[in-house]
């Protein structure tokens, strides 16, 4: 079941999170950038028609989806997020001209930090806000992968990861498939969906080193039609490779597991992209390997510009151990598309990615970007395609 049926019986785990909603107050809570007493988490409310189930898309293969990240805004109660308002709105405008397209868009997928401090209820109310008018304006479903502003960053069973993933948890209550759904991790913001010829997992990279995650998106490859599912995307916040200041000459320890443990299993099953944030900016690098005979490519976008303050190209990514790793499959990186070193060629954005049959195109959207005229939001859709290959 997916997320057409987000109504179900019995208290699970994600019930009793969402029945605890309120942040109670008390002297801890008073105390200087702790969260506010009583403040109460709103989930997002779902469009008025629901994300079909998988079996309802089997034949769709002409559709459009839009992927951003990083909406964070140091703001909480009742005030907006106002930088994330200004993509929205640039969104529902790019919404409303695929509408009448080959390639109406069909959801939105965001790659986390969503707000500052996860574990404060009150700062979540200012991101549901902007989401509802994607739903409710943009009549799409909205799917997340957690970021570490989310649930913290903190490891299983820490405290404050904990407050963090309750009330992400009880945010995405509407959005993402239950946990009695086959295609839902139970206990973890870990699920995956298919939409015509399309299936996305989404991860929690907070905890990339998880071994009950890790074998859950193991068994949802492994037990994938290849046949229907021509395309296969991971979506997760920590991103692989990445040339920004969480990238660039150091490895953050999500990063190195991610590398070590799901870059391995993403070759095996031929995913076609990885699709991050983490990094406030655009980057994309692919990647191809040899496997079954031929070579292969797997793309890597980094998309950060849904709010959150600019970042800036630092380096390029420390990729000897990587490739080392890699080395039987022949693995070599491209940096295709690098952000800029000048705040201004790094404006807020969001990017459309086309599904055409068996073919894969991007096209960045900068927004509010005035006279920058860097290259990734000047260039026409960008096929991603090797000659037919991979």
């Amino acid at each position: 079941m997916l997320p057409s049926a987000m109504h179900h019986s019995g208290i699970s785990i994600l019930t009793a999170l969402c029945l605890a909603v309120l942040v109670h107050g008390g002297p801890a809570a008073q105390q200087p950038g702790q969260p506010s007493p009583a403040a109460i988490v709103t989930a997002i409310e779902p469009p008025r028609s629901p994300f079909p189930p998988e079996a309802a898309s089997a034949k769709e293969t002409r559709f459009s989806f839009i992927v951003y990240g990083d909406t964070r805004e140091d703001v909480r109660g009742q005030e907006i997020q106002k930088r994330h308002g200004h993509v929205v709105e640039a969104m529902l405008a790019k919404i409303r001209i695929l509408a009448s397209s080959r390639f109406p868009a069909r959801f939105v997928l965001q790659t986390g930090d969503a707000v500052t401090r996860g574990e404060d209820a009150g700062r979540w109310n200012a991101f549901t806000t902007a989401i509802d008018r994607l739903t409710g304006e943009g009549a799409l479903p909205f799917f997340f992968a957690v970021g570490n502003h989310d649930v913290s960053g903190r490891p299983l069973g820490d405290p404050m990861r904990q407050d963090g993933l309750r009330n992400t948890l009880a945010v995405l209550f509407k959005a993402i498939p239950p946990e009695e759904s086959p295609r839902r991790l139970r206990g973890y913001p870990t699920y995956a969906f298919g939409y015509g010829n399309l299936f996305i997992v989404v991860l929690d990279s907070n905890i990339a080193d998880d071994p009950t995650q890790l074998e859950w998106v193991t068994r949802q490859l492994e037990g994938l039609d290849r046949v229907r599912y021509v395309h296969v995307f991971a979506a997760f916040h920590h991103p692989p490779l990445s040339s920004g200041p969480h990238g660039g000459d150091i490895v953050e320890p999500q990063t190195a597991s991610i590398r070590r443990l799901y870059m391995p299993l993403f070759r095996r099953h031929h995913v076609h992209m990885t699709l991050a944030g983490h990094d406030h900016l655009l980057d994309h690098f692919v990647e191809r390997y040899d496997d079954a005979g031929g070579t292969r490519r797997m793309d890597h976008i980094v998309t950060g510009g849904g709010g959150a303050p600019t970042y800036t190209y630092k380096s390029e990514p420390d990729l000897h151990a990587y490739i080392a790793s890699a080395a039987p499959q022949k693995t070599r990186i491209e940096h295709l598309l690098k952000p800029s070193a000048q705040p201004d060629g790094n404006p807020l954005h969001f990017v459309v990615i086309r599904v055409d049959r068996d073919d894969l195109s991007i096209e960045a959207v900068g927004v509010d970007a005035g006279p920058v005229d860097y290259m990734p939001y000047k260039r026409p859709r960008l096929d991603l395609r090797d000659n037919g290959v991979g």
